[in-house]
């Protein structure tokens, strides 16, 4: 059984920065890609960044430049360093491991931004 747990997420003043962690752990799998998204209430889960296992990196253009997607696809880990933060990015982040096995999804973390 494979799981995915993110971290990181809480509340936090607009301009300020938080660091999103995520892991998967279980049964042994090949990781093709990792990704963030996130749903604010009321709205559709978007795409924020991707990571594929060979380091390529895409962000959503809401986000660049203040976001920075990194991890390591051999030890199932990827992190969202979040800056500059807005009260917009108030959501439900959610991390995705594309793997050949399938595509896993973690529970969510909590990001809150006060104006």
């Amino acid at each position: 059984q494979v799981q995915v747990l993110e971290s990181g997420g809480g509340l936090v003043q607009a301009g300020g920065s938080l660091r999103l962690s995520c892991a998967a752990s279980g049964r042994l799998f090949s990781v093709n890609g990792m990704d963030w998204y996130r749903q604010a209430p009321g709205k559709q889960r978007e795409l924020v960044a991707t990571l594929t296992r060979d380091g390529t990196t895409n962000y959503a253009d809401f986000v660049k430049n203040r976001f920075i997607i990194s991890g390591d696809s051999a030890k199932r880990m990827v992190f969202l360093q979040m800056n500059s933060l807005q009260f917009e990015d108030t959501a439900v982040y959610y991390c995705k491991m594309r793997t050949l096995l399938g595509i896993f999804w973690g529970q969510g973390t909590q990001v809150t931004v006060s104006s």
